[in-house]
């Protein structure tokens, strides 16, 4: 239902008027931009006069509650029916408090303080004048080449579908009119980019109609049902035709099947690539595809405001599309309040007290802690104990880059490096520490200084990673080990014979021969965030307890990539009972299986699952299986553990996953604590899309597993029998 008062400026709208609102702009075209005529790069060649930018409809990439309330102000001057302008920016996991990337914070399987880190990130960017943020990202990713994958949650749909409602509701809330600490939020990217091939950004995508709707599409649809305000397209192609012209994804499937009604937005530039990708010969014909697909916005390219009213002119563009288009933009206006209020939470002072509050940062140090994943641990390393001489190694030890590549606005002098986090913790540990080479670098007298360095201690922590740039959006990789400088380095320290401590920054799951055979322990940190020397000293002094467990498989080697757990069985697996040695599907120099699974995370104490128990053997369409079993916690000290659930469908019309998440809890118990834990399925958690895409179940047998991860489980079988009404 469209406002009455988006229906009166649409019907007051010149032609040209509408094309413009179509039409999303960097901050440098503005008046009242701090940076005001800086135009640079891909910038330079749009073809936009001034009454273009003033009838514009959003801007992108503005900041400070000071900068956007002087370019709103001018804007207003110079409009004609007074109609404000939509901020949209990047804020990602943070505006400048930064919190753990996507996939750390997948990592905590936490989904109320995920949603957290979305309130106070739109609280943030609130208050600095932003509408809109371009998140969440809820592509579905298996590749860790594809340097975007931080991005994401993970390689699960099921989870991925979780946090995509948690963070719309963070960034969102219930009311944007009258609640202006919340953004609208622009779930990303429309559809199957995460699928990219070779791990290659921008590059094709081909999967089946029943692959995207089964793993690919359910983030997409829990975001809609969440009541998100906007839709990105994606770069690449769907069934040969790019996503921002596909008249089948954005009209038939988000429009018809799902009625959402929202905003789409294209990505930077993505109208114009059309040339690129061979589907539109010049600017007019992608125009018009663009438009005719469903893409209402236009970002940062010129093929509307420069073709759209001649395809009008010549019949061979309904105007009523472009009308379609405005309404929904002016909606969003609307439901933002802006028409009431242009300037909404922009607020200078207030900017000043609320952005990097003490509270924020807390909330960002307790979720950098629980993303945390400890891989290994031998021997009990960690915790560390006090009294201990530490030698601090590595590239990280003193940086600030561990925010990740979109993380936008965040200072890396504001976050707390791991020697900071370490050096605070006052447990009467000295510190020593030495760089011992660059992320790329190493010279022999640095790793000379690192190996002395360790000579000293009783422990070494090595600070290793990549550099932020080196994962994120064109951040791509086809060999995913640590840069061979730092396994030089790490190669050198594991020669002193001294435990070592193995600390990872970085923004995808890596190979990681060269690092694990010399890490007597190894915690995955991924960028924390502002926070992330803290949260890090926290758990390697054991004053919290990791609880972290992936939400994507680390492969044992690249060649294996894509690996996941939910993946198919062949007609010849491995380790099945009548398995021949050479002719099953398998590699001849590589397991399987990933080095860490999906799922997987070590505690500093240990859990026992028992005493499994299903409330039916049989279920129908119409009851409820109530799954229990017992969780104790047999370790010495309290601990969090997330309780996973898995099915199993053993036969179905089209192969079915070897499993399948369908429910999680996260828990603590005390030492020696015991809980029974219970989870409840029907018919409708056992359906999925067969061939024709008909969304259904097939009776038959159907195995529960629950346990640690995704390989640790204890497991039961059931059938669901089909009613007569189903005969």
């Amino acid at each position: 239902m469209k406002s009455n008062k988006a229906i009166e400026l649409l019907a007051k709208m010149t032609l040209e008027e509408k094309i413009d609102q179509l039409m999303q702009l960097a901050t440098p075209f503005f008046k009242g931009a701090s940076d005001n005529g800086k135009i640079t790069g891909p910038m330079v060649h749009l073809k936009v006069d001034v009454k273009n930018v003033q009838n514009a409809g959003s801007v992108l990439g503005a900041s400070g509650a000071e900068n956007i309330i002087s370019i709103q102000k001018k804007h207003l001057e110079e409009n004609r029916l007074g109609i404000p302008l939509l901020f949209m920016s990047d804020v990602v996991h943070g505006y400048k408090t930064i919190f753990p990337i996507p996939l750390a914070i997948g990592c905590s399987w936490n989904i109320d303080l995920a949603e957290q880190s979305a309130k106070i990130a739109a609280k943030e960017a609130a208050v600095s004048g932003i509408h809109v943020t371009f998140a969440p990202m809820v592509d579905l990713v298996r590749d860790p080449r594809w340097g975007r994958v931080m991005e994401s949650t993970g390689e699960d749909p099921f989870l991925n579908s979780m946090f995509a409602k948690a963070q719309v509701k963070g960034f969102q809330g219930k009311d944007l009119k009258t609640n202006l600490d919340h953004i609208a939020a622009c779930v990303k990217h429309f559809a199957g980019y995460g699928a990219a091939e070779g791990g290659r950004d921008y590059n094709t995508v081909n999967m089946s109609d029943r692959e995207l709707h089964e793993n690919y599409l359910p983030p997409f649809k829990n975001a809609i049902n969440a009541g998100v305000k906007m839709i990105m397209s994606s770069f690449n192609i769907v069934d040969g035709i790019p996503a921002t012209a596909n008249k089948y994804l954005m009209r038939n499937i988000l429009r018809e099947q799902w009625g959402f009604d929202g905003v789409i937005i294209s990505d930077w530039g993505a109208v114009k690539e059309l040339i690129s990708h061979g589907v539109a010969s010049n600017e007019r014909e992608a125009a018009l595809k663009a438009l005719e697909a469903g893409t209402d916005i236009e970002m940062m390219t010129h093929c509307y405001t420069e073709n759209l009213k001649n395809l009008v002119e010549s019949g061979e563009l309904d105007e009523s599309l472009i009308d379609e288009a405005v309404i929904r933009i002016l909606q969003l206006k609307d439901d933002l309040g802006l028409f009431e209020n242009p300037y909404r939470g922009a607020d200078i002072k207030r900017e000043q007290k609320v952005v990097m509050s003490n509270s924020h940062r807390k909330a960002a140090r307790e979720l950098a802690a629980e993303s945390c994943v400890l891989l290994k641990n031998e021997k009990n390393v960690l915790p560390l104990e006090p009294m201990q001489k530490i030698a601090l190694i590595g590239p990280f030890v003193d940086s600030g880059d561990i925010l990740g590549q979109w993380s936008w606005l965040g200072s890396t002098d504001d976050a707390v490096t791991i020697a900071a986090g370490l050096s605070k913790k006052g447990k009467k540990n000295e510190v020593l520490i030495s760089k011992g080479s660059d992320i790329t670098m190493i010279t022999e007298d640095l790793k000379k200084q690192a190996v002395e360095t360790a000579k000293l201690a009783d422990v070494i922590v090595m600070a290793v990673g990549e550099h932020s740039s080196m994962s994120g959006e064109a951040g791509s990789r086809s060999n995913i080990q640590l840069p061979e400088a730092q396994l030089e380095l790490i190669k050198a320290i594991s020669t002193v014979g001294k435990p070592i401590v193995t600390v990872l920054f970085n923004g995808r799951p890596l190979d990681l021969h060269g690092v694990i055979e010399h890490s007597d322990a190894l915690l995955e940190a991924w960028y924390p965030g502002t926070e992330g020397g803290n949260a890090i000293g926290d758990i390697l002094f054991g004053d919290q307890n990791p609880s972290g467990k992936l939400t994507m498989s680390f492969p044992y080697s690249a060649g294996q990539i894509p690996v996941y757990y939910n993946h198919y069985n062949t007609g010849r697996p491995k380790g099945a009972p009548d398995a021949q040695v050479r002719y099953v599907s398998q590699y001849l120099d590589s397991p399987n299986d990933p080095l860490f699974p999906f799922g997987f995370g070590l505690s500093y104490t240990t859990f026992q699952y028992s005493n499994l128990k299903l409330s039916k053997n049989q279920i129908t369409k119409t009851d409820k299986l109530i799954v229990s079993f017992n969780v104790k916690n047999t370790g010495s000290v309290s601990g969090k553990e997330i309780v996973q659930l898995y099915i199993s469908d053993t036969v179905g019309e089209v192969v079915r996953p070897v499993k399948e998440l369908k429910g999680f809890k996260k828990i603590e118990l005390d030492s020696n604590e015991e809980q029974t834990i219970y989870f409840e399925l029907s018919e409708v958690d056992l359906r999925y899309f067969h061939s024709n895409l008909a969304y259904k179940s097939d009776p038959g047998t159907f195995i529960v597993s629950v346990g640690s991860s995704s390989t640790e489980v204890i497991e039961l079988s059931f059938q669901l029998i089909p009613t007569k009404e189903d005969q």
